[in-house]
């Protein structure tokens, strides 16, 4: 038998960590209603280890462990969340501001000095520039 004595409760602690996601990313996440368009269009879900759909549910809920998930780092910002949305919710933005989240701790996310030199001459500077500003603080 199921046992449904489980309550969800929001802290104080969970509105604050849902305020500064949507501060950061000026999107309201609670448009949200988990149909999934998002994780189905993303070209990338293989690589993730939690769905778009299920980051944006763990911010909704403030849950900020959402922060230590691979999700928010492999997505690439193509925009195809953002553009199959119902609601019009800007997902990318918000992985973004997941993102900011973490290097603003001053976790860096990519070390340059342990990218090898002969990769660092054949990889294009553009791609170099990008990373890290995605992934350093």
């Amino acid at each position: 038998m199921a046992s449904y004595d489980t309550v969800l409760r929001i802290t104080e602690e969970n509105m604050q960590f849902y305020e500064k996601v949507r501060k950061l990313s000026g999107e309201n996440v609670n448009l949200c209603f988990q149909c999934g368009a998002c994780s189905s269009s993303c070209p990338l879900t293989f690589e993730m280890d939690l769905l778009p759909s299920t980051v944006i549910r763990l911010v909704q809920l403030g849950r900020e462990e959402v922060l230590n998930c691979k999700t928010i780092w492999v997505c690439s910002t193509c925009f195809n969340c953002t553009v199959r949305c119902p609601r019009g919710l800007d997902v990318a933005k918000v992985m973004e501001a997941l993102r900011q989240l973490v290097l603003r701790k001053g976790i860096d996310r990519m070390n340059l000095s342990a990218v090898p030199d002969d990769r660092l001459r054949e990889a294009p500077q553009i791609a170099l520039v990008s990373s890290l500003r995605k992934f350093t603080s």
